[in-house]
């Protein structure tokens, strides 16, 4: 039988994303792609170093260890004396997808396995645009630091966000939760409330949410995701989970409608901020996410000063 993805919360991931490679990007602009291979064919035993999204993989993938564990240890799933060669069950499939060349996709995956990422599949495309296999792998989350590649990824369903390279990394504070944090509105929701905000104001935006505060949001971008990680959660152990955040600028009794909308969605997320317009970072420390997700790049900018961010390139005010 042939190996399948389905089922498995699925991230496809830039290299840029996953480790830090601007000194090498750096080159390749003030160069070309050759000289760019050659420095990274140069630095092939030197591991890259963590990237923004790290954390975030590291603990994702933390997932499929104690899956593995519990496999190999469960009489009823495994004959004892024959462990798999490749263990099953694994919930979490991390897959590189870049604009590198296969020569520098080597020292991607070299130093994932210095710092004990098992991360097997990648697809490197040499500039060309890597989104295009987004849906053979059933990706439910792509992180790129290319904003036109994640335009393209949310054009076509898959939720995804323009890393910021330069953001803060997470916090090890809680190594055993996978800590994430989204907006609401062009984010987890549609961007229909955030359209009636633009173009009419906050009192318009707050009585046209009281009239349809028991009709739920449509959904948005990142929908997907959260019914993923919430999937995820209910797998958990006491050894790894996952805790969500809403941090949103909505206020009471907009709150309302949002609130409501997950209920409808059969889906709980830990902790919500309704800001009311209050800057979003300091809460963000706070939280100590291993990611942020918002459409709006002000909060991003602000943002990536406390948290790993990305920015999610949809609805009205993109």
């Amino acid at each position: 039988m042939p190996m399948t993805l389905d089922g498995k919360l699925v991230v496809a991931i830039s290299s840029r994303a996953l480790f830090d490679f601007e000194e090498e990007n750096l080159v390749f602009e003030q160069s070309d792609d050759r000289a760019y291979m050659d420095l990274q064919l140069q630095r092939l035993d030197l591991p890259a170093k963590p990237g923004v999204a790290f954390s975030l993989v590291k603990k994702l993938l933390a997932f499929n260890h104690v899956a593995v564990s519990a496999s190999l240890t469960d009489p009823l799933l495994v004959e004892p004396t024959e462990p798999p060669i490749t263990p099953p069950n694994r919930p979490v499939e991390v897959v590189i997808l870049s604009r590198n060349d296969p020569v520098s996709g080597m020292r991607v995956f070299r130093s994932a396995q210095h710092y004990g990422l098992t991360i097997e599949r990648g697809s490197f495309t040499r500039g060309q645009a890597p989104w295009r296999y987004l849906k053979p792998l059933h990706a439910n989350l792509f992180l790129s630091t290319h904003l036109s590649d994640v335009r393209a990824a949310l054009a076509a369903g898959v939720p995804a966000a323009q890393v910021y390279p330069n953001s803060v990394h997470a916090s090890d504070a809680h190594p055993s939760e996978v800590r994430i944090a989204f907006d609401g509105d062009a984010v987890l929701f549609s961007d229909e409330a955030e359209r009636v905000y633009q173009a009419q104001g906050l009192q318009a935006f707050q009585r046209h949410e009281l009239e349809k505060v028991g009709q739920p949001l449509p959904d948005g971008p990142f929908k997907p995701l959260l019914v993923a990680l919430q999937n995820l959660q209910r797998s958990g152990t006491p050894q790894m989970r996952v805790r969500t955040a809403l941090v949103t600028a909505r206020s009471a009794p907009a709150h309302e409608r949002a609130i409501r909308t997950l209920m409808n969605w059969n889906i709980e997320v830990d902790e919500a901020m309704f800001l009311g317009g209050l800057a979003k970072g300091e809460f963000l420390r706070e939280f100590e996410p291993d990611f942020f997700f918002d459409d709006q790049t002000g909060h991003i900018e602000s943002a990536a000063q406390h948290v790993p961010s990305g920015h999610v390139a949809s609805g009205v005010a993109n």
